[in-house]
């Protein structure tokens, strides 16, 4: 049975929600369901959608919206903070030394073999320190709940992550149509976001950067799935939206074509994937980033934030390594656990994997969105006997974990509430302090018994509170 985060076994509430239950059963389960439409069209209203590649409606697609918030202690957040902050200092030493000394690899803590052979690795940044030290100036840890203070990490996103404007306006869209929940429950502020977000990168600029900061973001285009955030961003902080052809290399400083010609960038927030920042020194056939950019970069004349490279610190095989490597950075175990992981690449693991599909998740280990994996419990058995062809032809292509019985939260539905699984990503920003927004994009599984929470597969979005004491 699934941990309830809202209610005891008994039918009566936990005690961040107490507030917040005693509101809901005053209310008439009519009028909330006209609200759940009145949120639907403020979201169509603001234009906020994804795309599902692949799908022929992508571009009017809407992330589901419950209104029945995520409610998480101050108690709790403090632990969950502690562990997130350990974890991106963590993860930024680790890579600020695989592409240096390589101690890690040295002490035999990690095999040589997964750092270089691993796609994500990138040769160009080895030898270079981006401005500050900084590697991952944004991170989105995703965690998990199985119980009363049981937290685990699911994921370590460090290259792009995304879903933060949703996180921004779940917040907007609960306080323009309950304000008076927010007058019964204390809850921490997220709407700071864009301005933290604006000012760390702005706190990272070049060494030779003069006066204020010039900020941009940089977008693959309208066609990218997470446009609207892009978008969205730039706006909330007052910067730039650019593409690649909006730039060009001038007298070794990037620079963006202005009606008053072109004027240089200091930070460069980038949403275009590594293989397509310089078709110098990348793919050749990229359309999408700055000719040049990297020997600008490496010049230090410009922050490209995330740093190139730090894919390699959100790999789901250096995953697993993620307890050794908090241990080796900070001296001490991690406070927030990894969820146990098998190693597809080692022979022992992958017979275990393979001879117990039905119980586990299996993942690629460069995989997002929720695509490629297989959920073993709920899949056929004629989809489990393909994957295990896939297993064994690239056993290093993957890594399997058992099926957590992940915690729920309540969602509206015509009959009542009815619970449903749930995670959260927590959002960071790094610069010369780690900030970690109170909250962060709780997602929900909409289908009964599902665990995939992804909204490219059908999931949705909750508010998420995180109590003042």
């Amino acid at each position: 049975m699934a941990f309830d985060e809202m209610m005891t076994a008994d039918g009566s509430p936990r005690e961040p929600y107490e507030k917040y239950w005693e509101w809901y059963s005053s209310q008439d389960p009519k009028h909330l369901i006209a609200k759940s439409r009145d949120a639907e069209t403020i979201f169509r209203k603001t234009g906020i959608t994804f795309a599902v590649y692949g799908h022929a409606d992508s571009s009017e697609k809407l992330i589901p919206f419950d209104l029945i918030p995520r409610i998480i202690s101050g108690q709790e957040w403090r632990k969950l903070a502690q562990g997130i902050e350990q974890r991106v200092l963590a993860l930024n030493a680790f890579l600020d030394d695989i592409y240096h000394k390589q101690e890690i690899i040295k002490a035999g803590r990690i095999p040589r073999e997964l750092i270089e052979k691993n796609e994500a690795f990138l040769p160009e940044m080895i030898g270079f320190r981006p401005p500050g030290g900084v590697y991952t100036h944004i991170v989105g840890t995703d965690i998990v709940r199985t119980g009363e203070g049981q937290f685990y990490v699911l994921e370590d996103n460090a290259r792009t992550p995304s879903g933060v404007s949703y996180m921004l306006e779940n917040r907007e869209t609960m306080m323009q149509m309950f304000p008076e929940l927010f007058q019964l429950n204390k809850v921490q502020r997220v709407e700071d976001y864009p301005h933290l977000l604006r000012q760390s990168l702005a706190s990272l600029a070049p060494k030779g950067c003069k006066g204020k900061p010039r900020v941009a973001v940089l977008t693959p285009g309208i066609y990218n799935s997470a446009y609207y955030e892009h978008s969205f961003l730039a706006d909330m902080m007052g910067v730039e939206l650019v593409e690649g052809s909006d730039l060009r290399v001038i007298d070794g400083k990037v620079k963006m074509r202005t009606t008053r010609g072109y004027e240089a960038i200091d930070v460069l927030y980038r949403r275009v994937d590594d293989d397509f920042l310089d078709p110098l020194t990348f793919r050749p056939d990229s359309y999408l980033g700055v000719p040049g950019i990297m020997d600008v970069y490496r010049a230090g004349n410009i922050t490209i934030a995330n740093a190139p490279g730090t894919g390699i610190s959100d790999d789901k095989a250096i995953y697993s390594y993620m307890p050794e490597i908090v241990e080796f950075y900070t001296g001490r175990k991690a406070i927030l656990e990894n969820v146990p992981t098998w190693r597809c690449s080692e022979a022992g693991s992958l017979a275990y994997v393979l001879a117990h599909l039905e119980e586990l998740v299996v993942k690629e280990v460069h995989g997002s969105g929720g695509y490629g994996m297989l959920v073993g419990p709920t899949a056929t058995k004629r989809e489990r006997a393909a994957f295990a062809e896939k297993l064994k032809a690239k056993p290093n292509n993957y890594i399997a974990q058992p099926t957590l019985s992940l915690s729920t939260v309540p969602i509206l539905v015509n009959k009542g509430v009815a619970p449903r699984h749930v995670d959260l990503r927590p959002y960071v920003l790094v610069s010369d302090k780690v900030q970690i927004i109170p909250g962060g994009l709780t997602r929900v599984a909409l289908k009964q018994g599902s665990l995939v929470v992804n909204s490219s597969q059908g999931g949705g979005t909750k508010d998420t509170w995180v109590l003042e004491d």
